[in-house]
């Protein structure tokens, strides 16, 4: 009797080893024949409308697919941009998309200060963020990758005061009046305004314009500028906005100097008609792409950057080679 109850036990015994084994394949072979792993990446640029913005996302959304492919995840690119600019909407995104459960979020900020403490309280949750286009400086991102702005604001009045001939009164254009990366550009237009002093700024140091930043606020900024101070002869812009709508430029031929950053393919039309000198080109589309390069190696790999600040440099853009950086912007959009 005691001999065939062990007995009992052991078949028994055997049978559930048995069992747990078979579960434990049929686990492993759900698991390898599964869904690949699911990575959520947010993107909060600073507006829906603004072109250079729209060429992120395309860039982002490009590297989600291309990454998802080489690495075998599922990621998925959650762009929150608002419609317009306002820190508070960005502070929301942030925030919605750490209760989501995305694991890196890439932001252009529309107010550093403002947005310092939704990205600290991203990073304190486990959430891997970069800011791109606009720094917030003093907050736990993992790091900055777009423009070095004070030098391409020295850039735009080195060139302008060359088609300038070093003469003559300037004004800035000057977009969103928190936006510390536009702060950045206006001080480095400044400081090498000094090393021409037949150059003067309007109004002894007032002759920069903000507005809202849409084609068509900052044409009418322009215009309504131009129209009250005639004896502007250079504009200094340190963002492309209004080069984005037609006719948006109160002058004609070369009458007045201009340089700009930016060189999406509405903004060649004036490199064409002469009433824009030079753009300066930022790689917009890599804003995006990099930015998920960048979270995706942290998350994947755990591999941070060399550096908290990589700097993507501009490419100066003219009539002479503004086809082929028309064609470079097809390539990028697929348009």
């Amino acid at each position: 009797m005691k001999r065939g109850w062990i007995a009992g036990i052991g078949v028994a015994c055997l049978g559930t080893l048995l069992l747990v084994v078979s579960s434990c394949k049929k686990a492993a072979e759900t698991n390898a024949g599964g869904a690949a792993e699911k990575i959520i990446i947010g993107i909060v640029a600073k507006s829906q409308s603004n072109a250079v913005f729209q060429a992120a996302h395309a860039g982002a959304r490009d590297a989600g697919k291309e990454l998802s492919a080489k690495l075998g995840k599922d990621i998925e690119i959650d762009i929150k941009t608002p419609t317009d600019e306002d820190p508070q909407a960005q502070a929301d995104a942030i925030g919605a998309l750490v209760r989501e459960g995305a694991r890196g979020i890439a932001v252009s900020c529309s107010n550093g200060a403002a947005l310092k403490q939704p990205i600290d309280d991203a990073v304190d949750k486990g959430v891997v963020v970069v800011c791109f286009d606009s720094d917030s400086k003093g907050s736990k991102r993992m790091c900055y990758y777009g423009t070095d702005d004070r030098q391409c604001g020295i850039n735009v009045m080195l060139q302008l005061a060359k088609a300038m001939n070093d003469e003559g009164t300037i004004a800035i254009l000057g977009g969103n009046q928190s936006a510390p990366n536009l702060q950045g550009r206006i001080a480095g237009v400044r400081e090498e305004l000094k090393n021409h002093p037949k150059i003067k700024e309007l109004k002894d140091g007032q002759g920069v314009f903000y507005h809202e930043e849409k084609p068509e606020k900052a044409a009418e900024a322009v215009g309504n500028a131009q129209n009250a101070n005639p004896q502007i002869t250079g504009w200094a812009m340190i963002g492309g906005w209004p080069l984005f709508a037609a006719d948006a430029l109160p002058w004609k031929g070369d009458a007045v100097k201009c340089v700009s950053v930016d060189a999406l393919p509405p903004e060649l039309t004036y490199l064409k008609s002469g009433q824009v000198e030079m753009l300066l080109a930022q790689d917009c589309y890599s804003w995006g792409h990099k930015s998920v390069e960048l979270l995706i190696d942290k998350i994947v790999n755990n591999k941070s950057p060399e550096s908290d600040r990589i700097i993507d440099p501009l490419t100066p853009v003219t009539a002479a080679n503004a086809d082929e950086w028309a064609q470079k912007w097809k390539n990028w959009l697929g348009k």
